[in-house]
């Protein structure tokens, strides 16, 4: 896939993500405009606070997750991921994290490639769960682990079609945006990506990456 139709299905992806937010701020403003009430126009307030932090966090994953992560050195302060993390999926309650990880540091793919499988894990809790972010690290490389639990568990076939390298470039719809990023940046490492089957409410999806 050339880097401009890569960057076309990153941009559609980005703006149907922030549209809900942005939107939301949109209206709030034209509520708070027409509304003398003084507990609505707090209330309008709270709604519009809301979702400035939700756009703000969703904009800080998505520059750690498909932007220059970290500047420009080589490797990124992970404790930027994690707080990327639970601003986008740890403020509302819905989905509960666990941190399993000891890497102070990590190169910029292969933490691009841990957000990226964070985010479609996520995004396949439809009514909330956990999501347990692991690596572990050997003497043959790094092993990134995502595992997510709950009620109901939706991730889509086509998805882990373009993990697993199954789909033709040309084929690849935005919403597959991170799954392509993920394949790329493991294939480039000459790694290997894995995705469970989805039993007894668990999904697991992980990549390794073997040692430089």
């Amino acid at each position: 896939m050339k880097s401009h139709e890569f960057a076309s299905l990153l941009c559609s992806r980005l703006c149907h993500d922030l549209l809900s937010p942005v939107g939301a701020l949109n209206n709030g403003i034209e509520l708070l405009a027409d509304e003398h009430d003084p507990d609505m126009r707090a209330r309008c307030l709270d709604l519009l606070g809301e979702s400035a932090r939700a756009s703000a966090n969703k904009l800080k994953f998505f520059r750690l997750a498909f932007g220059a992560a970290g500047g420009f050195g080589d490797q990124v302060d992970t404790r930027e991921a994690r707080v990327a993390i639970e601003g986008l999926f740890g403020g509302d309650g819905r989905i509960q994290l666990g941190w399993l990880m000891d890497e102070p540091t990590m190169g910029k793919p292969a933490l691009k490639i841990l957000l990226n499988l964070v985010l479609i894990a996520g995004d396949a809790l439809v009514r909330g769960g956990r999501l347990d972010v692991c690596t572990d690290r050997h003497h043959n490389g790094l092993d990134i682990v995502v595992r997510a639990e709950g009620p109901r568990i939706v991730l889509d076939p086509e998805l882990k079609k373009v993990l697993l390298g199954e789909t033709d470039e040309d084929q690849i719809a935005p919403r597959a945006a991170a799954a392509w990023l993920v394949q790329c940046l493991v294939s480039e490492s000459e790694g290997e990506v894995q995705v469970g089957d989805q039993e007894d409410g668990v999904l697991l999806i992980g990549a390794s990456l073997p040692a430089a």
